[in-house]
């Protein structure tokens, strides 16, 4: 499970009027070039971010369109399935037993979060987005 936190930052001699960018990273990332927007703090799975430690995708809160939803749902279900991957190679003692069991839930929860979002694309722009079937649970 590589869940990792990524932020907006300032300073990175964006165009943006305000100083801010739009671009994410992760904080070991920002110290190099800028300073954190800790407000922004999203998740996201580890291999979303590119080898210098930035985000390569966008998510919905970014902005309302189709693709920008897409990529949310997508690492929803990256994340989720990587739960899934580690709850498979866990040993069926006590001790997995329960740390599987966790690992289930927030597998679930987190497809429940992609599924709320699909729901939340009119029927129009889901298929516009191929988001129609996307991710079915493992």
């Amino acid at each position: 499970m590589a869940d990792v936190y990524v932020y907006r930052f300032i300073g990175d001699g964006s165009n943006e009027a305000n100083g801010h960018t739009q671009r994410r990273a992760t904080l070991e990332t920002i110290k190099a070039i800028g300073d954190p927007i800790m407000e922004s703090q999203i998740v996201v799975d580890e291999a979303e971010l590119d080898s210098g430690g930035f985000f390569r995708g966008s998510v919905a809160n970014d902005a309302d369109s189709p693709e920008d939803a897409r990529n949310e749902i997508k690492s929803l279900h990256l994340r989720a399935a990587a739960r899934d991957r580690e709850g498979r190679i866990l040993a069926d003692d006590a001790a997995g037993a329960a740390h599987k069991y966790m690992l289930q839930l927030e597998s679930r929860e987190l497809r429940r979060q992609a599924k709320k979002l699909e729901e939340r694309c009119d029927a129009g722009a889901a298929d516009q987005c191929g988001l129609v079937g996307f991710g079915a649970s493992v």
